[in-house]
């Protein structure tokens, strides 16, 4: 096999050039006087109704789009995006499209129905009631509805402002007040939507007396049944989400088997993994390497069920591979440190919360987190759980990795079940199950997450009912089937790639991901598998076979875009004798608030060959190319846009030929950043990417393609698992000095 290579190399920064543009209305496209007076109606009412209602200094207006909406379809002159607070979709089972909620001052929907009122005057007056796509065209001089010829004379509005109202009015269908429909009955955690109010001030107003210990951020509160009745009668307006705090855990079959316990040695340097779950059991054979605390309030009754689950996953990240020989990874022992949060029925989501930041914080040492509960309930298609999104911004700050449990369903269950909580975290990797023979599980639950993130990212064996694996608990050794014990395998791996190989998080995460996929056309079972399944062994994450070149690139996004066009892949009579895949894994910065539109950056890639200093991207990304128009929907789904992993590949099959080398005989990659808000979250944002080239006739060309990266001023590292294994235990060891 060859080894993966570490290709270290300087990226260019450049900002992004294109002006844009003037408000352009889509090609054959009208807008007609009865769509203007009829948003105008709309904010006429919207108007009288906050003038009325004073709890708020300001008014929520929710915009009801026509499609799914590109930053660059938005309000622009009604309103603009610095006043966004939160985005969901409608209408998903038909066409989704956007309800953008912004949160202005009443002033500001005066400005808007008087430009309205202005703006229908003009299209009375000089569009006879309707202004098409072809009038905004000013190269047709002879046209009577020409914009420049009309707006030479004086008007009550500007061209610009006329245009964009316009253009604004195509992609609205509505204005309106969202109003919570949610049945929460229990205890629950609500975010109200960000209207520049203390919370506690606002609750006040309402009459709700809440103090800082039920308080998660500055929009996330907890409230009890009647404090939620309340608030829905005195202004449902206000709530942008809510989830039941209580949430039963998803049960794991445990059958006890009579077996003679096992022995382990005495830990020594090995790395920590950090795991997250029920109680452990002190008894265990492997306790010795497992440090616990228990943050279970002292007043929770606790009874021998609540150590099965927390203990048999510590046991297969301490010792998985005696306990199951059959899936074995290499990755040898890990330490845990255990921290208990949860009984083994039912937990408190507010609880964990408040708590789990604190326990990252205080062990960063610890760069790998193990989360196998997850709730019964399904998660929202409109918005991330509050335990996702905690996860996620800790991850963001921390340079810390979850690996988390995809969620069970019941055998029972015989429809598709969506994946609980905290499975919908993005920046976490979620695992899912298969069996032995690489099929979804029966308990499989699945993806997507906001109706277009992949979900799960991953999939590993987690037991089923003819193969169930074997654990430790309090009880001795069980057979069990759960993604709950898929996760740990993942977390073992994860650990072993930056812990003991040295690799970044991003560069581990996309190793991984990169590992499951294949160079086949995606598998259908996507949203049960994710990317698919990662190889048993570590050695087939990190090395590929000989007639593939695998290496990794990594750097930093500074500026819009982020390139390198340096990458001489070896030629074969004029021609790439290859076919190339890329995974690319970011952790960017969130925010819940903004409902379905959660990541705030987006790095789109662009990665293929050169061609007069433009890349051919293997996956025909068109996007920011010029006379290419992609519609918002289809940039998702086709190039992943917000995701971030993407993962773009071709196809192998006995038709593919070598592809044409041009002239540079380079190949390159470009990212280019985009922002959603307008704080730039994206400076500075770490990424990597993985690439594989397999050689079409079979070929090791691995040599020739390091002579040609050193030629090309890359320093090429070769990563040789046994070397770097022999670095770690030389850097773990005691160094005692005499005296």
């Amino acid at each position: 096999m060859n080894n993966t290579l570490q290709l270290k190399g300087n990226f260019t920064q450049a900002p992004n050039n294109s002006k844009g543009g003037g408000a352009k209305l889509p090609s054959n496209s009208t807008v007609n006087v009865y769509k203007l007076e009829k948003l105008l109606n709309d904010l006429n009412r919207l108007h009288n109704y906050w003038k009325e209602n004073t709890i708020l200094q300001g008014a929520l207006v929710s915009v009801y789009y026509n499609k799914v909406a590109a930053k660059s379809n938005r309000l622009k002159s009604l309103f603009d995006s610095s006043s966004i607070v939160g985005a969901r979709f409608y209408d998903e089972k038909i066409s989704p499209k956007h309800i953008i909620t912004h949160f202005v001052p009443i002033d500001a929907i005066d400005k808007s129905i008087n430009n309205l009122i202005n703006c229908i005057t003009i299209l009375k007056e000089q569009f006879n009631g309707e202004v098409s796509s072809i009038d905004f065209d000013n190269k047709v001089k002879d046209n009577p509805k020409n914009i420049d010829k009309i707006f030479r004379k004086k008007q009550i509005l500007v061209k610009t402002i006329f245009k964009q109202i316009i253009v604004d009015a195509y992609y609205v269908d509505k204005f309106d007040i969202l109003e919570d429909t949610t049945g929460i009955k229990d205890n629950s955690i609500i975010t109200i939507f960000d209207t520049k109010t203390n919370i506690i001030d606002l609750m006040d107003k309402i009459g709700i007396k809440i103090d800082n210990s039920r308080i998660l951020d500055k929009t996330t509160i907890f409230l009890f049944p009647s404090e939620i009745e309340l608030l829905k009668a005195s202004a449902g307006y206000l709530i942008s989400m809510a989830v039941s705090d209580l949430s039963e855990l998803v049960k794991s079959d445990f059958n006890f088997i009579n077996e003679n316990p096992l022995s382990i040695s005495h830990p020594n340097n090995e790395p920590t993994i950090g795991v997250i779950d029920t109680l452990f059991d002190k008894n265990v054979y492997f306790s010795e390497w497992v440090e616990v605390t228990n943050l279970i309030h002292k007043d929770i009754e606790i009874s021998d069920n609540d150590y099965q689950h927390g203990t048999a996953v510590s046991s297969i990240i301490v010792d998985g591979p005696s306990l199951n020989p059959n899936l074995d990874d290499g990755c040898g022992h890990f330490k845990v440190k255990h921290f208990a949060v949860s009984t083994g029925d039912k937990f408190s989501s507010f609880g964990i919360l408040k708590n789990i930041e604190t326990i990252v914080k205080t062990n960063l040492d610890i760069k790998v987190w193990n989360l196998s509960l997850g709730a019964k309930l399904e998660i929202n298609p409109y918005f991330i759980s509050p335990e996702a999104s905690i996860l996620d911004k800790i991850q963001n700050d921390y340079d810390v990795i979850f690996v988390i449990a995809g969620t069970n369903k019941n055998l029972e269950d015989k429809t598709p079940k969506t994946i609980g909580a905290p499975a919908d975290s993005i920046n976490s990797i979620v695992v899912n199950s298969v069996t032995d023979t690489g099929k979804p599980a029966s308990y499989t639950r699945i993806g997507p997450v906001l109706s277009f993130f992949t979900k799960p990212d991953i999939a590993y064996y987690g037991g089923d009912n003819d193969c169930k694996m074997k654990v430790c608990t309090n009880r001795g050794i069980e057979l069990v089937q759960g993604t709950s014990f898929a996760a740990p395998w993942i977390a073992r791996k994860m650990c072993y790639l930056i812990n003991v190989l040295g690799f970044n998080r991003e560069e581990a995460k996309a190793l991984l991901i990169h590992s499951a996929t294949t160079w086949s056309k995606q598998d259908t079972d996507s949203f049960s598998i994710g990317h698919g399944i990662v190889p048993q062994k570590i050695e087939q994450v990190v090395n590929s076979p000989d007639d593939e070149i695998q290496f990794i690139i990594s750097g930093v996004s500074q500026d819009y875009n982020t390139y390198n066009y340096n990458i001489p892949v070896p030629i074969h009579k004029e021609h790439y004798p290859f076919i190339a895949k890329a995974t690319l894994c970011y952790f960017p910065s969130c925010s819940r608030n903004q409902g379905v539109d959660y990541t705030n950056t987006e790095l789109d890639i662009h990665f293929g060959r050169i061609d007069k200093d433009e890349i051919k991207s293997i996956n025909n990304n068109y996007q920011d190319v010029q006379g290419h128009y992609i519609p918002e929907e289809d940039a998702r789904k086709n190039y992943r846009k917000w995701d971030n992993v993407k993962h773009l590949r071709e196809i192998f099959t006995d038709k593919v030929r070598p592809r044409k080398a041009y002239k540079t005989g380079l190949w390159g990659v470009s990212l280019k950043t985009k922002e959603r808000l307008t704080q730039k979250y994206g400076l500075n944002l770490k990424f990597s990417m993985v690439i594989t080239l397999k050689e079409l006739a079979g070929i090791n060309r691995i040599n020739e393609f390091i002579n040609l990266c050193q030629i090309r001023g890359w320093l090429v590292q070769s990563i040789d698992i046994k070397n770097r294994v022999d670095i770690h235990q030389i850097s773990e060891q005691d160094i005692k000095f005499e005296d």
